[in-house]
């Protein structure tokens, strides 16, 4: 019964390792643009395109945080199931009062950050649409 949330945790791990990478990504792209704005040799229409897209790394950037922080609070959820089925099948009490409303909050949790970064994915694709 504890088998399963581990292998969850391996999945967040792996969705964690993708969101990382695609917060790096944005990071380095704003400080590229914000070297671009303050250079003085960028006309102003430029420097209009690249406060955009600042805008639209931003609002990516706090999606992606806040996914992260949600998967977060799922993994810790996790592992106190995982620590409340031990404790329950070490001492033979019956803790399944504790364990399914974690579990059901990990889930949850999990279901926002999965939206969430499908919203930061819908962004970055509709930033390299304007590209074309």
């Amino acid at each position: 019964m504890s088998v399963a949330p581990v292998f969850l945790l391996a999945g967040i791990g792996g969705l964690l390792v993708v969101l990382n990478s695609r917060l790096v990504r944005i990071i380095d792209r704003s400080r590229e643009l914000q070297a671009l704005t303050q250079s003085r040799d960028t006309p102003v229409s430029s420097e209009r395109e690249s406060k955009t897209e600042l805008q639209a790394l931003k609002r990516r950037m706090a999606l992606v945080m806040k996914a992260i922080e949600l998967l977060t609070i799922t993994i810790l959820l996790v592992a106190l199931v995982v620590a409340f089925v031990f404790i329950s099948v070490v001492t033979q009490l019956d803790l399944a009062l504790l364990v399914v409303p974690l579990f059901v909050m990990a889930m949850v949790c999990l279901m926002a950050a999965a939206l969430l970064f499908q919203r930061e994915v819908q962004l970055a694709t509709t930033q390299v649409r304007r590209c074309f």
